[in-house]
């Protein structure tokens, strides 16, 4: 499976996140990238989040009021079906290597983005790791980084390998 970076993504802290021609990956997310709360999110399991375009907009044409960014998410992408990816599948992104960790809690961050967002792209069988939910991978995915690299808008994204 194979997509693209539509769009990288950094904050000083909350959201939402704002483009960048380029992003650097180190062991620890995105150079300039911070977390409003950091005993939360980031850390090595959690360097990167990925969302793809196409649920941004499909909450969009749904009346929220979201953009590429918007959702917290450092990388942008388009043609990788959250549906389809997994826990622990490897990654390349750009240069750098990444390695899915976890699935997207989403929090009461997104709540000023419209009563029932997060309803929207998680739910309870998501939380339980049931991977047929239709919201599997909506909230989008934490990586972490196995190999520092360089990304940029355009670059290719894709599934390297699958573990069972």
């Amino acid at each position: 499976m194979q997509g693209r970076i539509l769009q990288v993504n950094v904050s000083p802290g909350g959201l939402p996140k704002w483009p960048v021609p380029l992003g650097i990956v180190t062991p620890l997310g995105l150079e300039g990238d911070r977390h409003r709360h950091p005993h939360i999110h980031g850390g090595p399991r959690q360097a990167l989040l990925l969302i793809a375009a196409e649920v941004i907009e499909d909450l969009r044409g749904k009346g929220y009021p979201v953009e590429y960014g918007s959702l917290g998410e450092n990388l942008t992408t388009r043609g990788l079906d959250p549906a389809l990816l997994r826990i622990d599948q490897i990654l390349r992104a750009g240069t750098s290597f990444i390695q899915l960790t976890k699935v997207r809690t989403p929090c009461a961050t997104l709540d000023p983005l419209g009563e029932g967002i997060q309803r929207e792209i998680y739910d309870q069988r998501v939380k339980q790791g049931d991977v047929t939910s239709p919201r599997w991978g909506r909230s989008g995915f934490y990586a972490r980084v196995l190999e520092s690299g360089v990304i940029r808008p355009g670059d290719p994204i894709s599934v390297e390998a699958t573990f069972a």
